[in-house]
């Protein structure tokens, strides 16, 4: 993985200086290595399985940043997200430890390393495997670009009564997808539903809004973050937040009613259907044998032969030019 082979360089190279205690890393990949690579590792993810697998490794993995003596960070696909990340990991690190930072050249990292270089001055910096890690040591002052940065990434109110932050899929706008999908939510809707990949929530509250005999809503979602946002988003006593990795649940997470989903399609920055397929998969384990799932698709996605395989019926029910709703039943067992 290229954050663990910049790191791996920069300790042959001498970039990183010694510290005593924990390094803390923040947003690390599923790496087993990274567990090897100092005597004393602790990390944060926002994410649940990263943090499953990072825990089967043998990592710390705090709920927050916790203090530490040094920190490395991995670059995300959103500057403002690593820019807050940024911010909140300096605060953590006291006077005379250090902040790394490594990340990837198709993610952008060269323009989040010309702000730092901007807000900091001249850092250490070296290339590696597609990317760059530089070194920031920790003074006793912070640079003043660092609290417009940390406002930045916090959750703020998207659209009226509705809160998400950076980071999160669609964080600055309603996802024109479930915004299709919620057009469709009506009365037949009722019982025990769940949210697969809930997001900060703008789905759950158009259905509970929708569908008055909802009895439960349950919204499963990967990113901690997100939920966070999506039980503020929907103040509800029917509503039940999972942070769980969606492709990973089993029967005995339901049974539901109905389920709800738009289906995620990326992994890293690359388009991946076969996360949206493994997300149909779980609906299916999901749902009691009279139950009914909705989904939102990108019209290009290949979904029908998934669907075949774990639904006895469904057909798409409408969409546009560039999203297909599709309404599925009788899970196949």
């Amino acid at each position: 993985m290229s954050h663990t082979t910049r790191i791996q360089f920069a300790l042959s190279e001498g970039l990183l200086p010694p510290v005593s205690g924990p390094i803390l890393l923040v947003a690390p990949p599923a790496d087993p290595l990274l567990a090897q690579l100092f005597d004393e590792v602790a990390a944060w993810h926002p994410h649940r399985s990263v943090v499953d697998q990072l825990t089967a490794f043998g990592l710390a993995m705090p709920d927050t940043l916790p203090p530490a003596p040094a920190a490395i960070l991995c670059a995300t696909r959103d500057r403002v997200e690593t820019l807050a990340l940024l911010a909140e990991t300096w605060a953590k690190v006291p006077e005379g430890g250090w902040v790394v930072i490594t990340g990837d050249k198709g993610d952008g990292i060269d323009g989040t390393l010309r702000q730092v270089k901007a807000a900091c001055g001249p850092i250490q910096h070296l290339s590696k495997a597609h990317g760059k890690i530089a070194l920031l040591p920790r003074t006793s002052s912070t640079p003043d670009a660092f609290a417009d940065w940390a406002h930045a990434g916090a959750s703020r109110e998207v659209v009226p009564g509705f809160q998400a932050q950076a980071g999160l899929f669609s964080a600055d706008k309603i996802d024109p997808g479930s915004a299709l999908l919620a057009e469709t939510f009506d009365d037949q809707i009722k019982g025990r539903v769940a949210d697969l990949g809930a997001g900060w929530g703008w789905l759950g509250a158009q259905a509970l809004a929708a569908c008055p005999r909802i009895t439960k809503l349950d919204l499963f979602d990967l990113d901690r973050r997100a939920l966070t946002c999506a039980t503020r988003n929907c103040p509800d006593a029917r509503v039940v937040a999972h942070w769980a990795d969606v492709t990973t649940l089993q029967r005995e997470a339901g049974p539901f009613d109905w389920v709800l989903s738009n289906p995620p399609f990326h992994t890293g920055s690359k388009g991946d259907p076969t996360l949206g397929r493994t997300f149909i998969a779980a609906a299916a384990r999901l749902l009691k044998p009279s139950g009914t799932a909705l989904f939102v698709a990108n019209r290009h996605l290949p979904y029908e032969a998934t669907l075949t395989e774990h639904f006895a019926q469904w057909s798409e029910t409408g969409g546009t030019g560039r999203f297909k709703l599709i309404r599925a039943r009788k899970p196949r067992r």
